[in-house]
């Protein structure tokens, strides 16, 4: 009896270590799938970990924060509570919850949580910053204001205090202070877009149109894939009267979206005012193809559909607006003109008699009410408004003003989505050191998926991968990319089924490489790196030529390493092994975190990080010895000797890709920026311009930063 109570008593205790065991490893794959963005598939693992053991805090934090950049407010809310019930120590389940109702609007509990998180972390910079931007999304300005000096006491260097209490300034009204403080950013650092484009809009509103000109002129240097910006501009160019700028601004949002909604409608005023009708038209086509109920596009092709003579057309669209607007007295009048060409007399003085009545109770009911002093003063500020219609509030209206009189203004953004997009980085928890943080080109992987980029439509080709999926012995074809998509829930369901059927397949043929080396690109895509390399290492086991089990082996170790180090106590410094360390501006650099003050520990990272970057090494010569003209082991190796700051053995590996291949866009980029961290500027300059010609747009930036100093 007693034997047996021991053995259940042994059998129960390794269950539970079992158990024990396995929902760490789904808790740590979990958080592998968050740190690489795969936010969908992060939350089917965290989901796992709650559904077997309900009572540990993390996983509802990390759930949160993959909510979070999904969107998903009141869920991650939800989370970060059920986290805090748990744990209430976790801070930064404070400052995820404050975010959350942030961004559902509830600012007083917003403010609190970060005030609870600000007791365990003092003058912690973030939480700091997103509690003056509540404050100022309540109104309560006065509170943003000593938020904002305790922030500045605590982070004097930190420009971005300066950027978000100047946008606070540009809400109140005080352009003086505001401007002020957009000033100090900028001069603290000049080579952050946003600044000058929010500098730009003040300018704007100042009526200081050289100004906002020349700011936006700059913005766009330093960023030039952001197409606000170029609406901006495009604004600031027609008020300066230069129709050919604002229409080659509106050129190149268009360009770069062609659904664009602001973009197309302002564009086709333009074309409608020099006379470029039925391009204008087709413009106004985009935009109520994508918009239906957008009746000022449809007045405006009306309009012009009557000077391009298709009457019916115009009929019709005239149909549509005025029954929206049935009090419409211009729309009337047109479409008379409109039935009058078409030989329809008393449909043409049907409309006509209509608009003519309507005029006249117009003018009995403005006469009734110019009795009133009031109105009599409202009449003066409207002839006092209609005496200046070229004014900039006179020609423009915001998006959402609907009022059919303002067909023919051009669009501006809402001043409350303007305000918005002010704070969202803030609220968003997202504000890094881009500004002076510059990251080379990421590694190329063979997998199923790639992102889409407007930019590099390039399709990456090596003859030996087109071999292998030739062969169709895998589901679907390998492609060769380094910017990765993460999946959606079906494919997720996909491959953990495609998992289960390797694995039997497996059993039945324990010799076959390709089954492995399925399974191990499955293991890959849901970010359970530790049994891709063992499959992988299997591949290799049965078969050592097999190049491109070498290849992923060293990309999934190097993303388990990024992830391991990341996780350590010095994370600025590990975080980001792939960014630069670059001299920018007037020879000031980007300055690295120190390494931990623990220096056991320290060693004992330096020599695992050591280690796994030779096996990483080891793994790309071996691709380069069984194939030495797959141009992308060169170019990943590179970038693991960059992360050694090895940039001289770095610059050789990328020369020799360039060399395979002379139209490898990301190699020049990498090289150049290893150049620049070696001191040789011409020839890194020269290299980003490379870059940037065959699509690398980011390049241009680095180059106006170091060509600026």
């Amino acid at each position: 009896m007693k034997k047996a109570v021991l053995l259940l008593i042994f059998c129960l205790c390794s269950i539970s270590l079992f158990a024990q065991i396995n929902t760490d490893r789904v808790l740590a794959i979990g958080r592998n799938a968050l740190y690489f963005e795969d936010y969908v598939l992060s939350i089917q693992y965290f989901n796992q970990v709650i559904k077997s053991k309900p009572w540990l805090a993390e996983p509802y934090f990390y759930r949160a924060v993959a909510k979070i950049s999904l969107d998903d407010y009141k869920g991650a809310e939800d989370d970060c509570t059920s986290c805090l019930q748990r744990n209430p120590f976790l801070v930064q389940a404070y400052y995820a919850r404050g975010i959350a109702r942030q961004n559902q609007e509830k600012f007083d509990e917003a403010i609190e949580d970060y005030k609870k998180g600000l007791e365990f972390r003092v003058e912690d910079r973030q939480m700091l910053v997103n509690m003056a931007v509540a404050n100022i999304q309540k109104k309560d300005f006065e509170a943003a204001e000593k938020v904002f000096e305790e922030l500045m006491r605590a982070h004097p260097k930190y420009s971005m205090n300066y950027l978000t209490r100047g946008a606070m300034y540009t809400e109140m009204g005080d352009t003086v202070k505001a401007l002020a403080d957009y000033n100090k950013a900028i001069d603290m650092d000049p080579y952050y877009a946003p600044a000058y484009g929010n500098r730009a809009i003040l300018h704007y509103q100042m009526n200081n149109f050289e100004s906002a000109l020349s700011d936006l002129n700059e913005a766009l240097h330093l960023n030039t894939r952001e197409s606000g910006y170029y609406i901006n501009r495009g604004l600031v160019r027609y008020q300066l009267k230069d129709l050919r700028g604002a229409m080659a601004d509106y050129d190149q949002v268009i360009s770069m979206d062609s659904n664009n909604l602001i973009a197309r409608f302002n564009r086709g005023l333009l074309r409608a005012q020099i006379g470029d009708n039925n391009r204008a038209i087709e413009d106004f086509d985009v935009v109520i193809q994508l918009e239906s109920d957008n009746y000022m596009a449809y007045y405006n092709r009306a309009l012009l559909r009557y000077e391009t003579g298709d009457y019916s057309g115009a009929v019709q669209d005239f149909d549509v607006v005025l029954q929206q607007y049935p009090n419409f007295i211009s729309g009337y009048l047109s479409r008379s003109e409109a039935k009058r060409k078409m030989h329809d007399e008393a449909g043409a003085d049907r409309d006509y008699w209509t608009a003519y009545n309507m005029e006249q109770d117009k003018k009995k009911e403005k006469k009734t009410a110019a009795n009133t002093k009031q109105d009599k003063s409202a009449d003066k500020k409207e002839d006092k408004q209609s005496a200046d219609p070229t004014s900039k509030e006179e020609n423009t209206r915001e998006q959402s003003d609907k009022n059919i009189d303002k067909f023919n203004r051009l669009v501006v953004y809402d001043k409350e989505e303007q305000r918005k997009t002010k704070y969202n980085s803030e609220i968003r928890g997202r504000v890094q050191d881009r500004n002076v943080r510059v990251d080379l080109e990421p590694m190329f992987v063979l997998t199923y998926y790639e992102r889409i980029n407007a930019v590099k439509k390039l399709v990456y080709y090596d003859k030996m991968v087109e071999d292998y999926n030739g062969r169709m012995v895998l589901d679907r074809k390998l492609r060769i990319t380094n910017e990765e998509a993460a999946l959606t829930e079906d494919q997720i369901a996909v491959h953990f089924a495609s998992i289960d059927n390797y694995s039997a397949r497996i059993v039945q043929e324990p010799e076959n490489v390709d089954v492995y080396f399925g399974r191990a690109l499955d293991f890959m895509l849901v970010q359970d790196f530790s049994e891709a390399i063992k499959d992988y290492s299997r591949v290799i086991d049965l078969n050592p030529d097999f190049a491109m089990a070498y290849f992923n082996r060293a990309v999934v170790r190097y993303k388990q390493l990024d992830y391991e180090m990341s996780q350590t106590s010095s994370v600025q410094e590990d975080l980001s092994a792939m960014s630069m360390n670059l001299k920018v501006g007037k020879g000031s650099s980007v300055v690295r975190t120190p390494a931990t003050a623990d220096p056991t520990s320290a060693a004992l990272k330096d020599k695992k990080r050591a280690y796994e970057h030779e096996m990483i090494s080891r793994d790309y010569d071996m691709v380069i010895k069984l194939n030495p003209n797959f141009v992308y082991a060169y170019f990943n190796r590179g970038n693991l000797r960059c992360a050694q700051r090895d940039f001289r053995a770095a610059i050789n590996d990328y020369t020799e890709a360039i060399q395979r291949d002379p139209e490898f866009a990301e190699a020049y980029f990498n090289r150049g920026l290893a150049r620049l961290s070696q001191g040789l500027a011409n020839e890194g300059i020269a290299d980003l311009s490379k870059a940037g010609e065959l699509g690398i747009i980011n390049a241009y930036s680095i180059i106006k930063r170091m060509t600026s100093r």
